[in-house]
């Protein structure tokens, strides 16, 4: 770490409460901007600055990492968490980090797949406000974690920190964080790489509808977008399908 980036920490370090959460979040929403002092514009600044650093410090320590998006939500059928504990656990037992957003649900069955092989169980937190419904973000499998105040800041973290992004069914912010990724891949904005649907059921109207609407009816994507993701329906399917691409 520079000597400049140390600096960046130092200053802003114990300062966290400067600018509270409701008031960051009546400045985000356009509530108040009229009134944003140039003292609070500043430390957001910072603020953002220091979880880009400390984002990519946390990603020096793996060389060979999975990243596993999911719903924090409970609403799935028991076979679809299943899967993903046991996709986590055989990646883990190859040597793989496996990286999370580190909440409940799917996220939760993936870092317990990591926990249960032994392996590195990475949780990429976010800080929710606490009458959220899933705030309590953390799950007890996670065996090395870092947190975020800003979802932008922590997706970006999420993009540069593996080789292969696997999608399990979920939410809006499971969406954003696909195609985020296949943003990034289509356009070259990072290497190619491996990007996983799994479970075919919740997966293929989505895919039919990329298909129709985006390629065949209104050509807003090319014919070989059509291959940066790849739908697969087991955990067993996609570990073959890795070993495969990382050979």
């Amino acid at each position: 770490m520079n000597e400049e980036v140390k600096k960046l920490l130092i200053s802003i370090k114990g300062k966290e409460n400067e600018v509270s959460i409701d008031r960051e979040r009546e400045i985000f929403k356009g509530i108040d901007r009229k009134n944003v002092c140039q003292d609070e514009l500043s430390w957001r600044i910072l603020k953002i600055q220091s979880e880009f650093v400390k984002g990519h410090d946390f990603l020096r320590r793996y060389n060979k990492a999975v990243t596993i998006f999911g719903s924090a939500r409970n609403g799935f059928a028991p076979e679809v968490y299943e899967e993903a504990t046991k996709l986590a656990y055989l990646l883990a037992s190859d040597g793989f980090a496996v990286f999370t957003g580190g909440g409940p649900g799917i996220m939760e069955a993936a870092n317990k797949g990591a926990y249960e092989a032994k392996g590195r169980s990475i949780g990429i937190n976010i800080n929710l406000p606490k009458n959220y419904k899933t705030a309590e973000r953390k799950n007890e499998y996670i065996t090395e974690s870092e947190s975020f105040d800003y979802f932008f800041t922590r997706k970006v973290i999420l993009s540069f920190a593996s080789q292969v992004y696997i999608a399990f069914p979920g939410g809006f912010g499971t969406m954003d964080e696909l195609f985020q990724m296949l943003t990034l891949v289509q356009t070259g904005k990072t290497s190619p790489t491996p990007i996983i649907l799994v479970n075919k059921e919740f997966w293929s109207p989505l895919v039919d509808w990329i298909k129709t609407s985006f390629y065949e009816k209104n050509g807003s994507i090319s014919e070989k977008d059509l291959d940066l993701f790849h739908l697969f329906d087991t955990a067993q399917e996609v570990h073959e399908f890795i070993k495969e691409s990382i050979r």
